[in-house]
Parts: structure tokens; sequence; C-alpha cells
């Protein structure tokens, strides 16, 4: 069995092996620490006694239905503005086919994720919505971050409680979590001041959650943000979940600079992927899946993510074009179960609560 040599990283592993609490202090030392091999030991311990060798992995279409934005995040290489070349919209028609498509295809989800339109309110996602469950009606809708779901209560004038019972009648069945980036105003300041806040998103997801929607949590990490910085996020979604239950999987988005503002930056090595993921396990005991998303961890990456902490590989994607992934943007299902069992792990289709897929 490998143990720690460091005298309070002994500490911490036996705080683990008795199913104690980590703090503050403990999540920054495990970040810290150079025996990267107890830290993975013990985020697979932990997954193990979740999880087993079960991994999770679901067939899935993202859609990135317009890059046309009001904010200019310093980490961003997405958004675009009016005048732009590849300014992209995609017409109600548009997102329906290709959710008919991917419904066809075998997918069980889509995931719908844009920047924030300047003229788009309510009713043009309410319209989103129902064409998808007209033409794709099997397929679950995962949509809006909590920064879109803001964004159209604001231009809407509407409570954000009126925006997410008129989007959920109209089809929405989860939120993803993005738009967190990292809670700190420090760091809100430098890389996305105009964007909102923690508070604010905190309200939109406490909302859902009373509301009975689950939803996904992340962090975005390996910008301009310190280790510590990152610990506080993790343990404020921690705080959040003892209150809601409302999470059902964290998911760190690994920063890629290229054709950012911050593009002078290196970004997070392998390694600190590896820390990430697997302190996200070790400090958010009340969460009960940890994703490692191949787009940004690559597929070599995520192998080895599985072994630190991670039980989930996300899916096929097909495309996601907020970020230009080293391995493409589509990967098939066979290719998905071969990556999970060449760790030794057991893959299992999933649907987007967890479950087996319809007619399993």
């Amino acid at each position: 069995m490998i143990e720690p040599s460091e005298p309070r990283l002994a500490g911490i592993w036996h705080k683990v092996h008795a199913g104690q609490r980590l703090d503050q202090a403990d999540g920054e030392l495990l970040l810290a620490t150079d025996e990267v091999h107890v830290l993975g030991r013990l985020a697979d311990l932990v997954r193990r006694r979740r999880h087993g060798g079960r991994t999770y992995y679901i067939i899935n279409r993202h859609i990135n239905y317009t890059n046309r934005c009001v904010l200019a995040c310093l980490f961003c290489g997405f958004r675009r503005s009016p005048g732009d070349h590849d300014a992209m919209e995609l017409s109600v028609e548009d997102v329906a086919a290709v959710a008919a498509s991917a419904e066809q295809a075998g997918a069980c989800e889509v995931h719908m994720t844009g920047g924030l339109h300047p003229r788009w309110k309510l009713g043009h996602y309410v319209r989103m919505l129902q064409a998808i469950r007209r033409s794709a009606p099997g397929v679950h809708i995962k949509a809006f971050t909590a920064v879109e779901i803001a964004h159209i209560a604001r231009l809407s004038r509407l409570t954000l409680r009126a925006v997410l019972e008129r989007l959920v009648e109209a089809g929405l069945g989860s939120l993803p979590g993005g738009g967190a980036e990292i809670f700190d105003d420090r760091v809100h300041a430098r890389a996305f001041r105009h964007k909102m806040g923690a508070e604010d998103w905190f309200a939109v997801h406490r909302t859902a959650h009373e509301m009975g929607l689950r939803s996904n949590a992340t962090m975005l990490y390996g910008h301009v943000e310190t280790p510590a910085e990152r610990v506080r996020h993790m343990l404020r979604l921690r705080e959040l979940q003892d209150q809601t239950g409302g999470f059902q999987a964290f998911v760190p988005l690994s920063f890629i600079p290229g054709g950012s503002p911050l593009s002078h930056l290196d970004g997070p090595t392998g390694l600190d992927d590896l820390r990430t993921v697997a302190v996200s396990r070790l400090l958010l005991d009340n969460f009960d899946h940890i994703k490692t998303f191949w787009i940004m961890h690559t597929l070599k990456l995520s192998q080895l993510a599985l072994n630190f902490g991670a039980d989930d590989m996300d899916g096929t994607v097909v495309r996601y074009d907020i970020v230009k992934a080293a391995d493409g943007t589509e990967v098939s299902v066979e290719r998905l179960r071969q990556t999970i069992r060449e760790c030794g792990l057991e893959p299992v289709e999933r649907d987007s609560f967890y479950r087996p897929p319809a007619g399993e």
C-alpha cells in the first residue's frame, strides 16, 4: 500500500481513510504536494468506494447555437462581435435539425450553451426548446448556463424563477454547470470583470434546485487564479450542495489559452489537471460524480484522470466550438468504451441522470 512520507500529508491520509471531511488547508496541501502518487491513490480510493470500477459515458451532442456575446472575458476565445466574419447564429430550425440528427444517431442528450446574445429574449429560447421537443422528442435537453439564464431574465425583465419555469414548460430538463469560472472577487475583476459574479451564479442554481431541476457545477482553472482560490471555489460548491443536494457532477475545465486574450499564459500542465481532478474528488465529498471532460483533457490524460478520482468521461460530443481540442470533437462509442477498458475499468452507458438509457 502506498503511504505518504510527509507528516501533514499523513494526517490527510488518515482523515480520508476514516471518511472525515477535508478543509481549506488540506486542499491547498494536496494541490502542492510532490507525492502525486499518494494523491492519486487517495482520490482513487474515494472514487472506488462510490463507484467501484464503473465508469460512465453518454451518447450526446453539444450544440453551441451562437458565439455572439455582449461580454469580452479575457479567457474566452469563443465570443464574436456582430461585425466579425465568423460571427454565428443558428436559427431555431437549425438547432432543431441538429437535435433530430443527434437522436437518429442514438444520442439521448443534447447539451446546449452559447454566448449572451444582445437581442434574444425568453421567447426565442422557448421556441428553440419547443422545436427540439417536436423534432427530437426522445432526447433530454440540458441547456443554458447560469450566466445565460441571468442574461435572459435581465433582457426579458423577469425573475429567475419565472424564466426557469417557462423554459421547463418548453422542454428544459437540466442545467449544465458552465459560467462558474473561479468564485473569487480578485479573479473576477482581472479575467471576467463584466460577467456575473459568484452570488448570481449561486442564485440561479439554488433556484433551479428548489424547483427540482438538477445541474452540474464547473471550475475553469489554470489561468490567473491561485491554488488557494481553486480550493475555496470547490468548498463554496460543497456548501451549496450541503444545502440543496441538486448538483449531479463536478466538471473541472482546463483553461486552453489559444485564441483568447490570455494566450500569453501557458495554461495548466497535465500534472496540474490530474492534481485538480484528484483534489476535487477528495474535497467534494457530497458530489456523486467527478467528470474528466476529454475534449479539454484529451483522451490519454482522461485515462489517467480515471485513476485520479474521475468516474465520468462525458460522451461522444460530436462538436464543441468553445475550444479547439487536440483530439477533435467527436469520438465513437466503441472508442470511448475501449479507452475506459484500457484502464481496467468497466464502461457504463448512462442517461442524463446516471441511469441506464431508455430501452436498456
